[in-house]
């Protein structure tokens, strides 16, 4: 009789000069299994939140300062974690299929046509891997994008080649009032103020062309568009104080790889008494030393335009922009 799913021939069937060989090898085999697995589970539990810094955060970078940048970093590790165990399983099938059935003489092995539980398993198994990840995935970035009707504080971000203006606002949206202003120029850069422990709305707008506003920390980073598109983004509040650099990610011109920023983030109420300050008419170096803070960017400084140099024929001693 054949045996189901299978075709066996006659000089093809091999018998063991050891009864129950089969059987304790194949027991032999699933106990190594189960404990790779084992062991496997054990070091992820052990490392724990650590195995994000263990890895180097497997490419993504840490240290976010937000409550949405912690969610999106979890995310990250899980889904790193995941792959690597289903990497880990299929590895330890393909070297286990080559060992177990390694060729061990001339004659033919058995030939399987089919093996309908495998392959419902193939294909389920990836199915459910796919909707797990897209679940917390969904999840998350539903968390990220969401906006409340009344954040505590709204800024209003202006980019233009190629510095950066941060407008405090009193309100939403482009008819709101701005109480307070910090802009950008070729020998100061522009230092954006914040606090800790309150929800933030960030507003953005371009001048000319697209921009992208980044703060490397916040592990999130939106286009900022010209005309009347303004694009929004909300965090829930800022969890670090300290200076942060701020960078243009979207190629905008010369000068793009320059245009830089930086965010500081404070204790509401040193923030609170900044922006008095700023309402009282002092410069954004003056407010920030009334706080006791630097009244420069520590995490960039300002680029060297040489607008006023020739860039070319420079013997002639030619200005540049200047025709002959």
């Amino acid at each position: 009789m054949v045996a189901r799913s299978s075709e066996v021939r006659p000089t093809a069937v091999r018998h063991s000069t050891s009864p129950g060989a089969g059987g304790r090898r194949g027991r032999g085999a699933g106990r190594l299994a189960g404990l790779g697995l084992g062991a496997g589970a054990t070091l992820v539990l052990l490392t724990g939140c650590d195995v994000g810094a263990a890895f180097d955060g497997f490419g993504w970078p840490q240290g976010g300062i937000s409550a949405e940048s912690r969610r999106m970093y979890d995310l990250w590790i899980a889904s790193c974690i995941a792959a690597l165990a289903v990497g880990v399983f299929v590895w330890g099938l393909i070297f286990w299929c080559i060992i177990r059935y390694r060729k061990r003489g001339n004659e033919l092995p058995v030939q399987t046509r089919f093996n309908m539980p495998m392959e419902f398993l193939y294909t389920i198994a990836p199915i459910l891997i796919v909707s797990v990840l897209f679940y917390y995935t969904a999840v998350v970035q539903t968390d990220v994008e969401k906006r409340t009707p009344n954040p505590d504080v709204v800024v209003e971000i202006v980019a233009f080649k190629w510095n950066w203006q941060f407008n405090y606002r009193d309100g939403l949206g482009k008819d709101a009032n701005t109480v307070a202003s910090v802009l950008g120029t070729s020998e100061v850069i522009p230092v954006l103020v914040l606090p800790t422990n309150r929800s933030i709305r960030f507003e953005e707008t371009s001048k000319d062309v697209i921009h992208s506003f980044w703060v490397p920390e916040l592990l999130f980073k939106r286009d900022v568009f010209p005309g009347k598109i303004r694009n929004e983004f909300e965090i829930s509040e800022l969890v670090t104080e300290g200076a942060y650099v701020g960078r243009c990610a979207e190629l905008c011109g010369s000068y793009h790889a320059f245009m830089n920023f930086e965010l500081r983030v404070v204790s509401p109420e040193e923030y609170d008494r900044f922006l008095a300050a700023k309402r009282d008419g002092r410069s954004t170096q003056e407010a920030l030393q009334s706080i006791g803070e630097e009244p420069y960017a520590t995490t960039t400084q300002p680029f060297e335009t040489r607008r006023t140099e020739s860039n070319f024929n420079n013997a002639a001693g030619t200005p540049a922009g200047v025709g002959r």
